[in-house]
């Protein structure tokens, strides 16, 4: 049972990943395709998630740890960037 609803859920992910990656290549604008970026690392989070409690293993958390503080990073440069040209202060 709860196998079927992680993989629904997987689906509906990829999905969303499917998504967020189109926005990316077609956005309009630099914002959008950094939201569009930001919401893809969300997404492979939440999808790490799901496959780690699937094969019940603990070692796809760390690779989260990994994703989420590198998400975090790049955003925060991107935004940076696209406000004042300049990364570094």
């Amino acid at each position: 049972m709860i196998d079927t609803v992680i993989g629904i859920v997987m689906a509906m992910l990829l999905l969303a990943l499917a998504m967020a990656g189109w926005r990316l290549l077609r956005g309009p604008a630099v914002e959008d395709r950094i939201l569009a970026i930001d919401t893809m690392y969300i997404n492979t989070i939440a999808l790490l998630m799901l496959l780690g409690m699937w094969l019940r293993s603990d070692i796809y958390f760390e690779a989260i740890l990994v994703i989420a503080m590198l998400g975090f990073v790049g955003t925060l440069a991107l935004s940076r960037y696209v406000m004042r040209r300049d990364i570094i202060e």
